[in-house]
């Protein structure tokens, strides 16, 4: 029921599209001050 929701609506799409989004630029925030925190 919740996929079907999730995936069928648009309401559903946006949402994903939004965790999804969230998530990418999690990733590249972390990398980004990984990268950061080894300079000098």
């Amino acid at each position: 029921m919740a996929w079907k929701l999730l995936l069928g609506s648009d309401i559903g799409l946006m949402s994903l599209g939004t965790i999804v989004f969230v998530f990418v630029i999690a990733f590249v925030m972390i990398g980004y001050y990984m990268k950061k925190m080894n300079e000098k």
